[in-house]
């Protein structure tokens, strides 16, 4: 692998967009499948997680089965959520003259999907280490995905302002926008979480959760649908020697 290019491709050239776009597609599937699974062995209420809030998305896939599916796919899903990252510092690199928030967004997308890893790895486990993962494991994939995405939407409204990139104005705002939304959703978390007692708080926190998952998914798709527009690929092959 030599090089990233954003140019009309040859046949040694890898197109990225559908790593994107897997690393969304995979926590949807591996999520849906262990709701259902789950919702039809009885392990859960048959509900709208979404609108309902009756389950969080970890008691959806903390036994049996459904465990062990979303254990499969979430956690090479993590794996390439990292890798995503680190593309994505380096094309916007590529375009933009350096600056702080932009070094930030490959180790903190790293630190993102070690915190996915160990929250798939250990979930349905019992006992403190557990319910410790659970509670900052999530918070640091959350909040540093989160951040990611601004930092990530944040460069391509920057490389385009700068005649760097040619997109359409929602592909251009789509990755600022979602990480927004989340941020919307987690200060309703906290007001409702202020304001009520059990069971509306355990109910809005649930909902957060589904659809902070969600955001997340469709954040991997607009950095799919980015990539695919600009024709970004790595190129395959060996460096001719020098010298």
């Amino acid at each position: 692998m030599s090089g990233m290019t954003s140019s009309p491709r040859p046949a040694s050239e890898l197109p990225l967009w559908p790593l994107a776009l897997l690393a969304g597609l995979m926590p949807l599937a591996a999520t849906g499948v262990a709701w259902a699974v789950s919702t039809a062995e009885g392990l859960i209420p048959a509900c709208n997680p979404f609108i309902d809030g009756c389950v969080s998305v970890s008691r959806a896939a903390r036994h049996g089965l459904p465990n062990h599916l979303f254990r499969a796919v979430v956690l090479p899903a993590a794996a390439l959520q990292g890798l995503c990252w680190l593309l994505a510092a380096r094309w916007l690199a590529t375009l933009l003259p350096p600056y702080r928030l932009l070094a930030a967004l490959a180790p903190l997308g790293l630190v993102a999907s070690v915190a996915l890893v160990l929250y798939g790895a250990f979930l349905g486990t019992e006992g403190a280490v557990y319910r410790w993962l659970r509670q900052y494991g999530t918070v640091i994939y959350f909040g540093g995905t989160c951040i990611c995405l601004l930092i990530t939407g944040g460069g391509v409204q920057r490389a385009v302002a700068a005649g760097r990139l040619t997109l359409a104005r929602w592909v251009e705002h789509a990755m600022v926008w979602l990480a927004l939304a989340l941020v919307s959703l987690g200060l309703a978390n906290a007001a409702v979480a202020a304001l009520f007692g059990d069971p509306i708080k355990g109910r809005m926190e649930n909902v957060t959760e589904w659809w902070g998952a969600l955001i997340f998914v469709l954040g991997f798709f607009a950095l799919a649908l980015a990539w695919r527009r600009v024709g970004l690929a790595v190129h395959l092959g060996h460096r001719p020697p020098t010298g």
